[in-house]
């Protein structure tokens, strides 16, 4: 996109631009047989997600919630082309649980430290940024006595293994970080084998990918600590302030995710809804997180990411292709989605919750709640509306 280009882009105020899909060159037809598709495909699980915890992740070991947790909405999408609201359906509004879109957020604010040199290189070790960590604990009820071979810090990084992990390891989910954090051992998220989990050798760090939340909040952790303030803090004024973001979106961490952080107690908040707690958000506003990644980092005159963070954020994980920094997933080898672009990327949380990024085609899509085995037809019917002759832009 050249400069020209870039500055004729249209950027949303606090009230966004809508338009019919007629006017914005698309099938109307075609296009709302994708919405209806979306609607049919609603996700199965009971809207009310402490039930629907019970029935998932709280059947694994130590699988407790928590974090807060409320019931969701319907099905829910926004679709925008040029940055534009070209179709929305569902309750767009209603601040919900996104689960892992929350990664997304949190390498974003990676990032940010990085390019404030928080974070030298993402090939560093964590080891070497990380103080002792004290937990926030007012009322302790332990006896010291028992207490006396313990330790009064958090040390996540003193293990022989754990010492070799780099920034770069826990974006990918390729560190093998072992331990526990906020009474969650690592091996109790989806399990494989819990039984010889906790003995077995470990992957040597970038060697192996897993998909793990307790890896993520150690990532949190770590990022709080380099910061020195709260990460939604951070997030709000550095990413979705400038790009117009609403006042509703909320953060959370864990009931016991709080340290003692210069004199204050401050809460680590967790990377995703897997015990509960992550972010809540709607619609609108993950579709400006969207357009803010379609246009590179950049919004209106405000370079707000990076670019050269969004390019190592897609850049495909060797162990793990379609992967990329903290569910910043590529479209490299059409494992993301067939009938997409390779060009393409997305951030995805289970649920599914889903923010399509199309650079190709200049859309944008928010899918909420939908089954994520439907996700790429809904593509396929969105692209075929966008690409049909009679209704080309000119």
């Amino acid at each position: 996109m050249d400069t020209t280009e870039r500055q004729a882009r249209y950027f949303p105020d606090a009230d966004w631009k809508r338009t019919t899909p007629r006017e914005a060159g698309l099938d109307p037809t075609k296009l709302q047989g994708a919405i209806d598709h979306a609607i049919a495909s609603e996700n199965k699980t009971p809207r009310d997600l402490q039930l629907n915890h019970q029935q998932t992740f709280g059947r694994e070991p130590f699988g407790d919630a928590i974090g807060p947790l409320k019931d969701r909405g319907p099905q829910t999408g926004v679709i925008l082309h040029k940055g534009v609201i070209v179709a929305e359906w569902g309750e767009p509004a209603r601040v919900d649980l996104t689960n892992s879109v929350t990664k997304s957020m949190l390498s974003t604010v990676v990032g940010l430290a990085h390019e404030r040199r928080f974070i030298r290189s993402v090939d560093d070790t964590v080891r070497e940024y990380m103080p002792p960590v004290q937990v926030y604990n007012p009322v302790s009820l332990a006896n010291k006595v028992d207490r006396m071979k313990g330790s009064d810090f958090l040390e996540l990084f003193d293990s022989e293994h754990n010492r070799k992990i780099t920034w770069n390891h826990l974006l990918r989910q390729v560190s093998d970080w072992e331990g526990s954090l906020w009474g969650k051992p690592d091996w109790c998220d989806r399990p494989t084998d819990p039984n010889g989990w906790g003995t077995r050798p470990r992957n040597a760090p970038g060697t192996a990918y897993e998909y793990n939340d307790v890896r993520t909040n150690v990532l949190a952790l770590a990022a709080l600590n380099v910061w020195r303030r709260p990460l939604p803090q951070v997030l709000k004024e550095y990413v979705f302030d400038p790009i117009g973001a609403s006042n509703t979106w909320r953060w959370f961490g864990y009931e016991n995710s709080w340290i003692v952080l210069d004199g204050l107690p401050v809460q680590s908040v967790s990377g995703g809804g897997h015990w509960g707690g992550g972010m809540y958000i709607n619609a609108y506003d993950m579709a400006r997180f969207g357009y803010l990644g379609l246009n590179r980092g950049r919004w209106k005159e405000r370079q707000v990411i990076p670019e050269s963070w969004i390019e190592l954020a897609l850049t495909p994980t060797p162990v793990q292709p379609s992967y990329g920094f903290m569910n910043w997933y590529n479209n490299k080898d059409g494992n993301l989605l067939a009938s997409a672009p390779r060009s393409a990327f997305g951030h995805r949380g289970v649920g599914d919750n889903f923010i399509y990024v199309d650079p190709q085609n200049d859309v944008v899509a928010v899918l909420r709640w939908i089954q994520r085995e439907k996700t790429d037809e809904f593509v396929r019917r969105l692209l075929d509306a966008l690409q049909c002759p009679a209704f080309a832009s000119p």
